[in-house]
């Protein structure tokens, strides 16, 4: 659970830099260079998704927590794949992107305080 904790925590951080990075780029028009930004950014983010993506799909089956359900997890691990990507890209919807955003902060905050309790 330790390592749970700490992979909702720096996904967490990830996505606030996503946010970041596309505020960044709507205001400049410029897009992320794929093969010195995009990818090697994509790459960490995957790596760390995977690993929270399992840890908790079993931790939901095993403590099933009440605010929390598989297709939440499914869901988030999806969107933050595909933000990991779109922050680079000014083009990308706005509403689109802030609904994403929103959705994955609220499942990670959600499933860190879930987590302080067990």
């Amino acid at each position: 659970m330790e390592q749970l904790n700490q992979l909702t925590g720096d996904l967490l951080v990830l996505v606030e830099k996503m946010m970041n990075e596309y505020k960044k780029r709507r205001e400049s028009g410029e897009k992320g260079d794929f093969y010195s930004e995009v990818k090697p950014f994509a790459d960490e983010v995957k790596e760390k998704n995977d690993a929270w993506k399992e840890l908790s799909m079993n931790w939901i089956q095993e403590y099933r927590p009440k605010h929390l359900h598989l297709p939440q997890i499914i869901n988030t691990f999806d969107n933050i794949e595909m933000l990991s990507v779109h922050c680079f890209f000014p083009e990308s919807s706005y509403n689109r992107f802030i609904s994403h955003y929103q959705s994955i902060s609220y499942v990670l905050g959600t499933q860190l305080d879930e987590l302080k309790e067990k």
